[in-house]
């Protein structure tokens, strides 16, 4: 056994220990500078994150705001209905995804398995209603009608329906106060989209997923004030989820409430009114087509003459909104939009297009004066008039002699204006135009207005069609060679009319001009255009942009916003001629046209103007227009396939007035009976809380004690004792 040295035994000793706290001093520097890296380098950026990790959001959805009439009734609000939502991202993540467990659940809500598995699967172009057009990540409404018991059911049986909830949530309603339905004007709800939620991220106003948006009328013109803004409450949490505090807390706001000029009362009596004068209609016979007339849709609108201001907008074919709450199924999506439906989403008030027929006459009257031909001149009025081989007729092939511009107005004498509009037609040149050629009557056209939209604070409007020289020629263009390839000399009418067309259907033809004076041929407008006019004449001139929204009220009711009317223009008449064709109207309600139906008309105390117009449309049967006003209110009503302006129209219009200002048979006048005898000028009051202090309208009913308002209400709705 050799023995070592113990100096030896030493040195080895130390060298070990000096290596190992070489070692011990190399960990502790590389851990020390690891610490400083982590906490004073980057230590800010982890202690974000660190945050982010241990912080959990919750959203509380705003209340949206409701939409009133002008006295402050609701038109659409807020209800509370126990709610049941399946979670897509929850479902998907189970073996079958989630099908047996929304088998479970169809069987609890009485629905069949297949309704409730339509109802989450996610929207694409192939994938038909009902299906979820909203983001795929939040909870998908299955029902909002659920009953006490089924709520209960699925909570107490959570292990069972997993990934599905049953709370209590506010949903839009659509009350349709004293049965004004108002759809087309209110629009309807549907769930966001992920796009709309992109787009709207660097906005002021974001969306949730969870957020409902207006898809057309009111909620979407007015979405972003009605929305308000959702509150978020943010909790400090562990890393096992537990909440260990509140780091923040941000209320919800709740969405503004948007006052509309609308009057609940008087959109009542303008739905009842046009529906009857459809019923009405279809049970009369028209001679030309040798069967009933169809009256398939139909429009009216009244609106306030010196504002613009809309009182009621009806639209027929209408739908109930309250459709898309919770989800549309799939048989009410196929009424709303099948090809049997008649489209009745479509606002047929601003959106729905006809020839004018006789209404245009206005316009025609002061393109003639503008031209130079004196409103109190004389002009011919035979019974038909030839242009190039081709006899236009009066209506009916009533002749008057000669009659001034006024009396042909009144009497709606077509040749007066068959005769002007071929002589200014040769004036600028005929079928060789002139470089610079007047068009008085398509600049007059214009400048009423027509051929753009009128500015409603309501969407998708369309802007009508004004055939002048321009659209002549691009129309042309789109259509020339479809026209030569039909075309054929001699053959059937509509070979004939392509084959000519295609030769020459890019100049402005004598027939084109003569037919257009009327209101016929190409010439398309809107019932808003109309009413537009119509009540710029009553106010002297002025063009306002029609409104519905009056004003917007803040959740709490400390700010209010009115709309107020602006003008896009004045009509192109001076004072004079204004007052002339307001004379002539007179006349057509007194004397003219449509003096039949308005016997008995206090014409001294609230003078009443009015022209009628029967626009014929080719393959159809004709529309019927009635357009009027008095100091207050233009009214202009239009039905498709309806038959003459007085004899379709003429009776629901004047029952509108009858309503409006409280008016008997005879003409005789009771304030108190009246729904609205002048423009309302104030807004509802509004409350500290934000509320509205509103009347209650109630459906009529025969057993109740009625007030004079009921009663004349019950009375023009035709829902006597």
């Amino acid at each position: 056994m050799t023995n070592i040295p113990e100096t030896g035994r030493t040195q080895r000793v130390q060298i070990r220990l000096i290596v190992i706290q070489v070692l011990v001093f190399s960990l502790l520097l590389t851990l020390g500078g690891r610490l400083w890296y982590l906490q004073i380098r980057n230590g800010q950026e982890y202690s974000d994150e660190a945050k982010n990790n241990h912080v959990q959001q919750v959203v509380q959805p705003a209340v949206r705001g409701s939409i009133l009439d002008a006295r402050g009734v609701p038109l659409a609000d807020n209800e509370t209905r126990l709610v049941v939502s399946a979670s897509r991202t929850e479902l998907m993540k189970m073996e079958d995804d989630g099908k047996s467990v929304l088998t479970r659940l169809a069987g609890v809500l009485g629905m069949k398995p297949k309704e409730v598995l339509d109802k989450v699967r996610l929207c694409d172009s192939k994938t038909p209603q009902p299906c979820w057009n909203g983001s795929p990540y939040q909870p998908i409404p299955v029902t909002d009608e659920a009953t006490t018991q089924q709520a209960l059911t699925i909570r107490e049986r959570a292990e069972d329906f997993p990934g599905i909830t049953a709370e209590p949530t506010a949903v839009r309603r659509y009350g349709e106060p004293g049965k004004a339905n108002t759809a087309q004007v209110l629009g309807y709800l549907s769930p966001v989209t992920d796009e709309e939620i992109t787009k709207a991220q660097n906005t002021d106003s974001p969306y949730l997923r969870s957020d409902q948006v207006g898809r057309s009328g009111l909620e979407r013109t007015y979405d972003k004030e009605l929305r308000g803004k959702a509150g978020v409450t943010r909790y400090e949490v562990d890393n096992l989820g537990r909440v260990i505090g509140q780091a923040k807390n941000d209320k919800a706001e709740p969405g503004s409430s948007v006052v509309t000029s609308i009057d609940a009362r008087v959109q009542a009596v303008a739905e009842y009114e046009l529906n009857e004068a459809m019923k009405t209609a279809r049970q009369a016979f028209d001679k030309n087509t040798g069967e009933n007339y169809k009256a398939d849709s139909g429009a009216v609108v009244v609106m306030e003459a010196k504002t613009g201001r809309v009182v009621a907008m009806a639209s027929l074919p209408n739908y109930d909104p309250n459709a898309w709450v919770g989800g549309i199924s799939a048989k009410d999506y196929a009424k709303l939009t099948g090809k049997n439906s008649n489209f009745p989403l479509l606002n047929r008030a601003i959106q729905g297009q006809a020839a004018p027929g006789s209404i245009f006459k206005v316009i025609s009257s002061t393109a003639a004066v503008n031209a130079g031909y004196p409103f109190d001149g004389h002009y011919p009025c035979p019974s038909s008039y030839n242009v190039g081989g081709q006899t236009f007729k009066n209506f009916e092939s009533q002749g008057y002699g000669d009659i001034t511009i006024g009396r042909a107005l009144e009497v709606s004498c077509d040749t007066v204006y068959y005769g002007i509009a071929h002589k200014e037609w040769l004036k600028d040149g005929g079928m060789n135009p002139k470089k610079n050629t007047k068009d008085w009557f398509y600049k007059t056209a214009h400048q009423f207005g027509l051929g753009k939209e009128t500015g409603i604070d309501l969407p998708n409007e369309v802007s009508g069609r004004v055939p002048d020289r321009k659209w002549k020629q691009d129309f042309y263009k789109a259509n020339k060679d479809a026209w030569c390839k039909q075309g054929k000399k001699g053959g059937t009418y509509v070979e004939q009319i392509a084959y000519e067309n295609c030769l020459e259907g890019d100049k402005m033809r004598a027939g084109d001009s003569v037919n257009y004076s009327i209101g016929q041929g190409d010439t398309l407008v809107t019932p808003i255009q109309m009413a537009t006019i119509y009540a710029a004449i009553s106010n002297g001139g002025t063009l306002y942009d029609p409104t519905v929204g009056k004003a917007i009220v803040s959740g709490d009711g400390k700010s209010v916003e009115v709309v107020k009317p602006k003008s896009h223009g004045k009509l192109p008449f001076t004072r004079k001629t204004r007052n002339e064709i307001d004379e002539a109207l007179a006349g057509v309600a007194t004397r003219g046209s449509a003096a039949w139906r308005f016997g008995g008309w206090p014409q001294d105390k609230i003078p009443m103007h009015a022209k009628t117009g029967t626009a014929e449309v080719y393959g159809k049967q004709t529309t019927s227009w009635f357009a009027t006003y008095t100091k207050d209110y233009s009214i202009v009503m239009t039905i498709s396939q309806g038959g003459t302006g007085s004899g379709a129209s003429g009776p629901a219009v004047r029952n509108i007035y009858d309503a409006l200002y409280g008016l008997d048979d005879s003409g005789k006048q009771d304030l108190k009976k009246a729904l609205l005898p002048t423009p309302q000028k104030s807004l509802p009051e509004i409350q500290q809380d934000g509320s509205i202090d509103a009347p209650e309208i109630k459906p009529y009913n025969p057993d109740s004690q009625k007030t004079p308002e009921e009663q004349t209400l019950a009375a023009v709705l035709g829902r006597r004792d």
